[in-house]
């Protein structure tokens, strides 16, 4: 019953157009920036934009967020980077993820690289009953041999130094500078370009409910109407984000980013390094979707995006 009252009151909310787009606005903005994340900084973020409705907030929050997108999968199986003794790998890892969150797909791409197997459980983004075990309310979460990990960037910092055994973090200032782009910049560019007309956002939404965790009414709900939502909050993310034209706007993040190879194969040189990990993982949800290839198509990226395709190769997750 609680599940089904969120829905009626976000099917409401939708259908209550232009004259109530202000407060639908607040709930998807706090939705996104709540359950989806790769900080604590949206802390009270629910007080602060004044919803009175958590139900509908919670709602929302895994289905509006951003990175709705179609998974890009190797074309062929190439050897990865050979992995660190088995002594050293973890031995029981699950992901508690939304298959289309820009932030559980940077520690996909991680668990990939290092060729560490795990289990995927699907978050239901109403019920979140997959996570009612932690105090954390946000994906990506993490346990890895009992112990909870959570934000993404944390994560992969905390596996870096167990696979490595209590090896430092990488700190170089260029490997640094990169993976806080990626999480200040590049993911901001992303949403309006997916939501960017009707028809990509109903694409990017059919991705969302084909790959989530949502019940037959749930998906009918999420599609449509998250669809027609998103393309509307699209435009007050361009605005947030002082971007004018969607496409040149993830056309120039994807050449900064080629720019910044300086030539090299990867950032890290002959191998990829965090930040090449991180710029692919948020970027692999979107490849094949329409916005990921028009970026492809008309910048440098491409041949970058494939080299790290052959590194990282095919998802190891599995569903538990």
């Amino acid at each position: 019953m609680r599940r089904a009252n969120g829905l009626v009151a976000l099917t409401r909310a939708i259908a209550a157009g232009a004259g109530g787009f202000t407060a639908q606005h607040r709930v998807v903005q706090a939705a996104m920036m709540s359950t989806c994340s790769n900080s604590n900084s949206s802390q009270g973020i629910f007080d602060r934009l004044g919803i009175s409705s958590p139900t509908v907030a919670r709602g929302v929050a895994g289905i509006m967020f951003f990175s709705a997108a179609a998974s890009s999968l190797a074309q062929e199986v190439h050897a990865k980077q050979a992995p660190p003794s088995e002594k050293i790998l973890p031995k029981d890892v699950v992901l508690y993820q939304y298959a289309a969150c820009p932030f559980c797909n940077k520690v996909k791409a991680f668990l990939d690289y290092y060729n560490i197997p795990y289990k995927i459980v699907e978050v239901n983004p109403i019920s979140k009953k997959e996570i009612k075990w932690s105090d954390y309310k946000k994906v990506p979460i993490l346990t890895v041999d009992g112990e909870q990990m959570v934000d993404s960037s944390d994560i992969i910092n905390k596996l870096f130094q167990r696979i490595h055994q209590g090896e430092s973090i990488p700190d170089s200032d260029e490997e640094s500078k990169w993976r806080g782009w990626v999480d200040n910049h590049l993911v901001h560019v992303l949403s309006p370009n997916i939501y960017r007309s009707t028809s990509e956002a109903l694409e990017s939404f059919d991705y969302i409910t084909t790959h989530g965790n949502f019940s037959y009414m749930e998906r009918l709900t999420a599609k449509y109407a998250g669809a027609v939502a998103m393309y509307f909050v699209s435009k007050k993310l361009k605005k947030k984000y002082n971007i004018t034209d969607e496409r040149a706007a993830l056309y120039e993040a994807a050449e900064t980013w080629v720019d910044a190879l300086k030539g090299r194969e990867f950032l890290g040189g002959s191998k990829p390094n965090l930040a090449d990990l991180a710029v692919f993982g948020v970027l692999r949800p979107i490849r094949n979707l329409r916005s990921g290839k028009d970026m492809v198509e008309h910048t440098h990226i491409g041949e970058w995006y494939s080299r790290m395709e052959r590194e990282v190769g095919e998802f190891n997750g599995i569903k538990a």
